[in-house]
């Protein structure tokens, strides 16, 4: 059902999402996410911040080329060389978006930029009049927003207005702001910036003190046209507003809001479990929307209340976000045809050889599992296609009980089909096969985070283990899959060096000309 006015969705997961500590993603992972924000219907994919680094530049180049129904947009600081980085990134999009930043607060002018308020100003219309020659589109926003000092930042509007901004964004960048302040905020700008109806205004807020959803819904009460936000909440320190809770909000409430977005909210929670694969954090079970907890009843009088009429305790289904009651259940008797259809089903085009490897590993997982769902296909994808494998898990073979210290031989076979392999001993079987995996590649990395979880129901289920781990300065997350909990464990490990690698964190494996493996 249309209402009278669109809120535009501008995903910002693959940016400042991203920059959740420990949550980082290659290229490979940002493209996969982005096609799945454009069957989401998302109106802007932030691909990320091109000159900050080699893998955020290939990450905008490649979601260009790929993601063509979507604007593409890329984040610069209000300065030449990074607007230059980012159209060089974006040459290839259909729909580019240069998004520009500047600090508009007294606090950060005079301590992080160093700056005087009309060095500022200069700067807002320098970089967006520079943008606007060669893009068709440019957001500019005003960092620290909600602690600027409301004429300037209606100065600040003004400029970038004048300088040919198409969209004037607003950020609560640390989460400070209530409802009423950013409702007093907006209120200022519609009534004293000059040709602010000419462009799209949009509010982009944090969550440090639990207030990202109900401050973005505020701005939308109070006139805004687009919010920032990202999938599951994720983004520095306690995160970003979700997109999913703001939409399900507009969805379930329209006669209180009046608005509509072009989200496909049965993709929802398809996109919720595979932000939560790539990046190997788990959903909270009580998070809206989206938790495992979201939809199930376990007081009498809710059954009771849900079993006479679901509305009683559900004011949305499961069903409508994606979320299927009773997945589709696949067996070892499952042909190739009816697996690679699922696959597309879900979502995914993936290469011809890709699917056939894919089809071997689950007829090998319906050999030790008796039925293979949905959430077990997703998994084995995004266990295996975002990662290059520079090491791989041949064998193992652990010694292990309560009276002896654990030992584990590990080998191990490189891109190169070289094959290493080592033993060691440690405080039970995951540290020592660790230990061997550092001996064989002459590492040694501090683990700094483990978890498991199950991916699906059953005694056969398949685990997932996460682990976060630190090479120098940078920290990664790995993820491992598999019913057996010891051998995911290692795989998770080896996910994370290989990620280390290709950030250049770890030395990649060289070919041994006299090698003969």
């Amino acid at each position: 059902m249309e209402y009278s006015k669109k809120i535009y969705i501008f995903d910002t997961t693959l940016r400042d999402g991203e920059q959740t500590p420990g949550c980082s993603m290659n290229a490979q992972e940002k493209l996969t996410m982005a096609r799945q924000l454009d069957r989401l219907g998302v109106d802007i994919i932030e691909a990320g911040f091109p000159v900050s680094n080699a893998n955020d530049f290939e990450a905008v180049s490649l979601i260009s080329q790929a993601v063509k129904s979507r604007t593409v947009a890329a984040l610069c600081r209000a300065v030449r060389g990074d607007i230059d980085s980012a159209l060089n990134a974006l040459k290839k999009a259909q729909h580019p978006l240069i998004h520009i930043f500047i600090a508009t607060s007294d606090l950060h002018m005079r301590y992080k930029l160093r700056m005087e308020p009309e060095e500022v100003l200069n700067s807002i219309f320098d970089s967006i009049s520079y943008a606007k020659k060669y893009a068709p589109m440019v957001q500019f926003s005003c960092e620290d927003a909600s602690r600027s000092d409301l004429d300037f930042l209606c100065r600040a509007a003004e400029t970038a207005i004048e300088a040919g901004a198409d969209i004037i964004n607003f950020a609560d960048t640390v989460g400070y702001a209530m409802p009423e302040d950013l409702r007093r905020i907006i209120h200022a700008l519609k009534g004293r910036v000059n040709g602010i109806e000419n462009v799209r205004l949009g509010f982009h807020c944090h969550n440090d003190l639990g207030m990202a959803v109900a401050n973005s819904l505020a701005c939308i009460e109070a006139g805004v046209d687009q919010i920032d936000c990202t999938v599951n909440g994720i983004g520095e320190r306690a995160g970003n507003a979700s997109l999913e809770e703001i939409v399900m909000s507009l969805n379930t409430r329209p006669d209180h809001f009046l608005v509509h977005t072009d989200i496909n909210i049965g993709q929802i929670y398809r996109t919720s479990s595979m932000l939560s694969r790539i990046i190997g954090m788990s959903i909270p079970p009580n998070k809206p929307v989206v938790g495992a907890n979201a939809f199930k009843h376990e007081s009498g009088i809710h059954q009771h209340g849900v079993m006479a009429n679901r509305q009683t305790y559900e004011i949305m289904t499961p069903e409508s976000i994606g979320m299927k009651r009773d997945p589709l259940v696949f067996g070892k008797h499952s042909g190739s045809h009816a697996f690679y259809q699922r696959v597309s089903e879900l979502g995914y085009d993936l290469p011809e050889q890709m699917l056939q490897q894919l089809f071997e590993d689950f007829k090998a997982l319906a050999e030790k599992k008796h039925e293979v769902t949905d959430f077990d296909i997703e998994a084995m994808i995004e266990n295996k296609t975002n990662t290059r494998r520079y090491y791989n898990l041949d064998r193992f073979v652990i010694n292990s009980g309560n009276t002896i210290r654990s030992t584990s031989i590990i080998r191990l076979k490189d891109e190169f089909g070289q094959i290493f392999e080592d033993v060691a001993t440690g405080d039970g079987p995951i540290f020592a096969s660790y230990e061997a995996i550092g001996r064989i590649l002459g590492i040694s990395l501090a683990l700094e985070d483990y978890s498991i979880r199950s991916v699906s129901e059953g005694g056969d289920a398949l685990g997932e283990v996460s682990v976060r781990v630190k090479a120098g300065k940078r920290t990664v997350m790995g993820r491992g899959l598999s019913t057996d909990i010891l051998e995911s464990s290692i795989d998770a490990y080896l996910n994370a060096i290989n990620k280390l690698i290709t950030l250049g964190a770890v030395p990649r494996p060289r070919k041994n000309e006299n090698n003969d493996t």
